[in-house]
């Protein structure tokens, strides 16, 4: 058993990744054998991913606020504490928090052989975000 006492520091989402403002707090990290991967991941209001997929599929659970979820092609999900979201592997899609509200999720996944964890695309627009919260 490794038990971790000294948290790593509160990291700022890269741009590339993040449209808006997000933190992200490592909670696991693979370390050999496993491949589990733990964040906890704090979005400011209105704040979304790029679109982007995992080759082995995630997880997220909401721990706080209301947030968004969309897999291309599909309707925009409101999200909030308590609701869990399982995306599949290879699914593009984005997640953030609504426009008026912060929110946390817990993001879980398995890393890929390499350590590859995620493949990003193309922004979220504030058309498509907008639009897809207008049809919802």
């Amino acid at each position: 058993m490794r038990v971790s006492r000294t948290p790593q520091p509160t990291a700022v989402a890269p741009p590339e990744w993040v449209s808006g403002a997000a933190w992200v707090d490592e909670l696991a990290a693979p370390e050999e054998p496993s491949r589990l991967r733990v964040d906890s991941v704090h979005f400011a209001p209105g704040a979304r991913t790029a679109w982007h997929r995992h080759p082995l599929g995630q997880v997220l659970h909401v721990t706080e606020g209301t947030g968004l979820v969309q897999c291309r092609g599909g309707e925009v999900h409101t999200i909030r504490a308590g609701d869990s979201v399982r995306i599949a592997p290879g699914e593009w899609h984005w997640h953030g928090a609504s426009p008026r509200t912060f929110m946390t999720h817990l993001v879980v996944q398995e890393v890929a052989e390499g350590g590859t964890e995620a493949e990003r695309g193309p922004h979220v627009t504030e058309a498509e975000y907008l639009t897809g919260l207008l049809a919802h």
